[in-house]
């Protein structure tokens, strides 16, 4: 795959993350386009359509977060593999390493210290889209993070930080600046 990007503005991939799942995408399909974009790769938009049954906690069943697999996703695509060799193979040593830390680092970020998408959205009613400013928000700081680990293994400078905010502050977007 090639990689044209010359530097990644973290803030920018958060808010782009953010505006796509506005227009539409599910979080997991919004993470994968952003990196996708934010990389300048020569892999096709179609490529995005594998993100599409992982929102919604997979495929709505509530499992892990939608943003958290489009990060998954994102790494793969970058540093996983597509030939056989074993389980110690330090090409899927290093994607489930740098996936692990995605995970741990979203899990000690978001509000809720958890991965699961059923703990995250609880007190919503998913059917009046009442999680969405949330999602948004997770959204965002997967595909910034995902973007800053993949940066960092590529070798590519990074401008800009993640905003990531505190429960407190969280609160108070759940009506302003992230509804969707």
């Amino acid at each position: 795959m090639k990689v044209n990007a010359k530097s990644i503005d973290l803030a920018k991939v958060q808010a782009d993350a953010e505006e796509s799942f506005r227009k539409g995408f599910f979080c997991c399909e919004a993470v994968m386009e952003t990196l996708i974009d934010h990389f300048e790769t020569d892999m096709p938009h179609e490529m995005i359509r594998m993100a599409s049954g992982m929102a919604v906690g997979v495929g709505k069943s509530g499992c892990i977060c939608g943003a958290l697999n489009g990060g998954v996703l994102g790494i793969g695509m970058f540093f996983g593999r597509s030939e056989q060799k074993g389980p110690k193979d330090p090409n899927v040593m290093k994607c489930m390493a740098l996936t692990k830390e995605l995970h741990d680092w979203f899990r000690e970020n978001n509000t809720k210290k958890v991965a699961c998408c059923r703990v995250l959205t609880k007190e919503f009613d998913m059917a009046e889209g009442q999680h969405k400013s949330q999602c948004i928000y997770y959204t965002g700081i997967c595909a910034a993070k995902a973007a800053e680990l993949i940066a960092r293994e590529l070798n590519i400078p990074t401008t800009g930080e993640i905003t990531v905010l505190s429960y407190e502050e969280y609160l108070k977007t759940r009506t302003t600046p992230l509804s969707a």
